[in-house]
Parts: C-alpha cells; structure tokens; sequence
C-alpha cells in the first residue's frame, strides 16, 4: 500500500467522527439554550471528535475490521456523551 492509499483510508476512517464532531458542535446551541454551551464551537468539536475517533478505533481493535455499525453506534454515544459533558462541566 503506497503512501496516497495509506492517507486515503485513515482520512475515510476519521470522516464519520470529524463530520459527527463538527455537526454535533454546531447545531447544539440551536438545539438547547445558547447559554448552555461553555465551550468554542471549535473546542467542543475537537473534543467531540476526538471520542468518536477513540470509539471508532477501539471498534476497529475488538472487531478486527472496520465498518461495523455496533463501531458508529459507539461513535454516536460517545461524541453525545462528550457534547453532553463539554455543555455541562466546561468553562
């Protein structure tokens, strides 16, 4: 696998978090009180990516493959749980 191919299938692997993270950051305050968001919308989107990629990799280490859907459902409550904590306990 060449270089192009590598950075290829890590950049498809992250998509779903990156996109999850960034989405979640920024429809929050539309969804719940504007006050109620503590962090930058840049700040709660690293960190919500951030758990998405840790839940899809250990998807990728316990199933041995990517792509399972029990992988993106653990994204999903992993990047809430994080928008979740990021709205409650911030700065």
């Amino acid at each position: 696998m060449g270089p192009l191919d590598f950075a290829n299938h890590v950049l498809n692997f992250a998509a779903p978090a990156l996109c999850v993270g960034l989405f979640l950051a920024l429809l929050a305050p539309w969804a719940l009180r504007p006050a109620a968001v503590r962090l930058s919308w840049q700040g709660q989107s690293a960190v919500n990516a951030l758990a998405g990629l840790a839940a899809l990799a250990l998807g990728l280490w316990f199933f041995g493959n990517d792509g399972k859907m029990a992988s993106y459902g653990a994204m999903l409550c992993a990047c809430s749980l994080a928008q979740w904590a990021g709205m409650r306990f911030g700065h």
